[in-house]
């Protein structure tokens, strides 16, 4: 099918498949892809954001604070939740199904040429190339990426925008990024190179490793350690930032201090190299209209409240209990219910036992199901282990 002949459903179709060669960590496929498209990572620059935790909230914090200043910002947020389009986002607003169909026709044509000498692109590589040609061709002011997995070997790596951001590192994907945080935090590191501003939320070890691959390629690093927290409610919080002063942050759970202060000197870090300028008056605008769908999200149904969140690894899980107590005293009485899924390469004890320290979850009537897919644990097994 040439590329003129997709239309959307088709075009994702299409994507989607290459799911079947799986999780495929290199760069040498995406550069190619991107070589065969005429390099169109080489017309915009930007932050690419790596971490464990934090990095769709500091890339909402931030995207929301540079549209506020009048920029026209490329973003890049996963998983996505209603649409795939969500993926591909120019301020603020998925790509739309015609430009989408077009761009993985092109990508694709592309990617039969990679495949002879490279072997065959994966999903994510494939949708890489997609987003970059987007964000070229709509001739963007800047761009916000998030990493997929890890960093070194991730295929967002292949663009260096110039700010390079590690919100923070834990243990997750052990299977493919090691057995240590150290270890992990050596493939996130990876992505600071020669002539970048670097920023950091990491801590302990994992600070170390970071401080040490500035060094080594002499990019200016910039540590945050989470901001004062000074107020909290049902809809956000408020934080101190060095610049600012008190400013309000519309995303639920304490957590979300060490966010705003990541993305804040992101934005530092922008105005530095020359990328972009976010006054401060913009800045407090942004952080208090940001919205993050799926994060600790309030939404009513039927008279009830429903709080959606993602939390995918320990780390994540004991946040979200903290923010659950947090934000208890201002959600309406009554014994809550919490429904359940996990993945079963996840580590499940460890998010299980992190949410069973909430005292709101304590006395909770908890509904364990399985989404579909295969990578789920069956619902059974999810409640034996709770």
């Amino acid at each position: 099918m040439t590329a003129n002949l997709f239309g959307y459903v088709e075009a994702l179709a299409a994507l989607e498949s290459r799911g079947r060669f799986g999780i495929r960590l290199g760069l040498a496929r995406t550069r190619a892809l991107l070589a065969g498209l005429d390099h169109p990572e080489l017309t915009f620059r930007g932050a690419l954001i790596a971490g464990t935790n934090g990095k769709g909230s500091v890339l909402a914090l931030a995207a929301s604070a540079l549209r506020a200043a009048g920029y026209r910002v490329g973003e890049t947020p996963k998983p996505h939740l209603v649409t795939y389009r969500e993926r591909l986002q120019i301020g603020g607003q998925p790509v739309d199904p015609e430009t989408f169909a077009r761009i993985v026709g092109e990508v694709l044509a592309v990617a039969d040429r990679v495949a002879r000498r490279h072997g065959d692109p994966t999903e994510f590589e494939l949708l890489t190339a997609v987003t970059f040609r987007w964000f070229a061709e709509s001739s963007i002011d800047l761009a916000l990426v998030e990493v997929g997995l890890g960093g070194r070997l991730d295929a967002t790596h292949v663009w260096d925008g110039g700010v390079a951001v590690v919100t923070n590192v834990t243990l997750d994907h052990m299977d493919r990024l090691g057995s240590t945080v150290e270890a992990i935090a050596k493939e996130k590191a990876a992505i600071i190179m020669r002539g970048d501003l670097a920023v950091t939320g990491a801590w302990g070890s994992a600070l170390d490793v970071i401080e040490r691959r500035c060094r080594r390629v002499a990019a200016p690093l910039t540590v945050t350690p989470p901001a004062p927290l000074y107020a909290r409610d049902r809809d956000g919080i408020e934080v101190e930032l060095e610049r600012l002063g008190r400013v309000r942050i519309g995303l639920r759970g304490r957590h979300q201090a060490a966010n705003a202060a990541v993305a804040d000197a992101t934005l530092d870090a922008l105005e530095s190299a020359g990328i972009a300028r976010v006054p401060g008056e913009a800045r407090r605008v942004g952080y208090a209209a940001v919205r993050w769908p799926g994060r600790l999200e309030l939404v009513e149904a039927r008279g009830r409240e429903i709080l959606l969140d993602g939390a995918h690894n320990p780390a994540a899980a004991a946040a979200l209990a903290q923010a659950l107590d947090d934000i208890a005293p201002f959600l309406r009485p009554g014994r809550p219910t919490l429904v359940l899924a996990i993945m079963a390469d996840k580590d499940v004890d460890g998010v299980v036992r992190a949410l069973a320290g909430s005292t709101l979850l304590r006395d909770a009537r908890v509904i364990c199901t399985a989404p579909a897919g295969g990578r789920a644990l069956p619902a059974d097994q999810l409640a034996a282990r709770w």
